[in-house]
């Protein structure tokens, strides 16, 4: 009898293993149908923004990505713009930029042009990026970055929306890639991600 019970506790626990690793297989965020490893990013430049910014930005996450694309630039419907046509709607252009995305690819949309959100009470804050957490599409402007080194915070803006889009909150550590900016140019003060959000990264297959 102790060989048979042990052989059906030992069935139990191959029973009981399986289904906690399905369920640490779902990862928070994770685009069903893509493997993590194989995730495709998707550069769409907005006209206005010079060649040479796109292509810095691009050498930047194809040190993190594997399978970055980028396509030729676009304008933005003007159905985008605000009511005093004076910034571009970050929300609407999320929505415009879904139909540049295939297979489960993540767009983010590079502009120099001024965007803005809701905030609160304010219907048209200015912003330096915005998107869909665990969505598929983000936009980084470069617009109100300042400075010698805004190439790099540009990269880093990028890259705080394209943890988004996997997933990622906003962080509390201050010197996260994923701390909310709050609509200031906090970039300076912001080097890498924390512990955390690195983990949380590297399971999706992000190189860092």
């Amino acid at each position: 009898m102790k060989p048979i019970k042990f052989v059906i506790a030992l069935v139990i626990a191959i029973i009981l293993i399986s289904c906690v690793d399905k369920k640490s297989a779902n990862i928070p965020g994770l685009i069903l149908g893509t493997n993590p490893k194989d995730l495709k990013i998707v550069v769409q430049p907005i006209k206005g923004l010079p060649k040479a910014t796109t292509n810095y930005i691009v050498a930047d996450l194809k040190k993190v990505f594997a399978n970055v694309q980028v396509n030729p630039p676009i304008e933005l419907p003007k159905s985008t713009l605000n009511e005093a046509k004076t910034r571009h709607r970050a929300i609407l252009i999320l929505d415009y930029l879904k139909k540049f995305s295939n297979n489960g690819a993540i767009v983010i949309g590079l502009t120099n042009k001024d965007i803005s959100a809701t905030k609160g009470k304010i219907n048209d804050w200015g912003v330096m990026g915005l998107s869909y957490r665990s969505g598929i599409t983000c936009v980084a402007s470069i617009y109100r970055l300042k400075g010698k080194n805004r190439l790099e915070k540009f990269t880093k803006v990028a890259i705080h929306e394209l943890g988004h889009t996997q997933g990622l909150p906003h962080c509390v550590n201050r010197k996260c890639l994923m701390r909310s900016a709050q609509g200031k140019d906090r970039f300076n003060e912001v080097s890498t991600f924390c512990t955390d959000c690195k983990s949380f990264l590297q399971k999706k297959g992000w190189v860092i």
